[in-house]
């Protein structure tokens, strides 16, 4: 069960101190929980976003990529599923609502995001589906960005390889 509680974010009863990560990581980790409240409770982003910037510090994460992935996301999920469709190998509903979740945003930050290299991008999703997401759920969430980098940043992945 997830806590929104500032200091610590609980899961399965272990405390997670979200006062370690910084900046980017922070408001994606910020971005996941947001957008997996809205997944499943759809609720107004609007409202959403109101409850992260009153029970989190904006000043201890950057606010702009928070608002940049919580907006940018909803306003061409359809986008994002039709990409991501391409790489996965179940069907779409049988997708575990976090590992979804984190699927998007590496999706969306894979596509636009271009000042986030790939290598951080798929970094920071493994990690994200090792805190939150069920066991296993980090080698699913690596299988799929790993061919995805390959053909949305192919240039980089090759550039990468080659140094």
């Amino acid at each position: 069960m997830l806590s929104f509680n500032f200091c610590c974010t609980v899961i399965a009863g272990i405390r997670v101190n979200m006062q370690l990560f910084k900046g980017r990581e922070k408001a994606r980790r910020y971005a996941m929980q947001a957008l997996y409240g809205w997944l499943i409770a759809d609720n107004p982003l609007q409202d959403i976003e109101k409850f992260y910037l009153a029970d989190r510090n904006p000043a201890k994460f950057d606010l702009e990529y928070f608002q940049r992935l919580l907006h940018g996301i909803p306003a061409i999920l359809t986008e994002i599923d039709t990409e991501l469709t391409a790489f996965i190998d179940r069907p779409f509903d049988a997708l575990d609502p976090i590992e979804l979740t984190i699927l998007r945003i590496a999706t969306y930050e894979l596509k636009y995001s271009f000042d986030v290299p790939f290598r951080v991008v798929l970094h920071e999703a493994i990690e994200l589906a090792k805190v939150f997401g069920a066991i296993d759920s980090y080698k699913f969430v690596n299988s799929v960005l790993d061919k995805m980098a390959k053909s949305f940043r192919a240039t980089e992945v090759l550039n990468y390889a080659a140094s």
